[in-house]
């Protein structure tokens, strides 16, 4: 059986994957989103990589099944909860956003921060 080998981030160049806010959940602007995937596990359950994107805001929705972990490098965001509650986070902060949450993702500055995404079985 062959050990499966780490994975730098630093040593690779994945392809970029630009998207958009869909246009129904678009509230300020419409920011290009740009993502590098570093890491897909062979089960397609667990994601890592990059993610950037420039100035604006949108409504999310996340599946009862996915959770996202993610670092900011550089840049602001503003996560609100359908209560109202925000959350920031810039440079050095760490956020986790739970399986199930809705609100809204607001990105105050660009930002660029790694993520890892979490998908169970449903």
């Amino acid at each position: 059986m062959t050990t499966p080998a780490i994975t730098q981030f630093k040593l690779q160049s994945p392809l970029a994957e630009i998207d958009y806010p869909r246009e129904d959940r678009r509230l300020d602007g419409n920011p290009k989103r740009t993502t590098w995937n570093h890491f897909s596990s062979a089960a397609g359950d667990l994601n890592a990589g990059v993610w950037a994107c420039e100035k604006g805001s949108w409504r999310i929705a996340f599946a009862p099944t996915k959770d996202e972990y993610f670092y900011v490098l550089e840049g602001r965001c503003r996560v609100i909860d359908e209560g109202g509650h925000a959350a920031e986070a810039g440079p050095g902060d760490a956020m986790v956003i739970p399986a199930g949450f809705k609100g809204v993702f607001e990105v105050v500055e660009p930002i660029r921060k790694h993520y890892v995404i979490i998908e169970r079985a449903g």
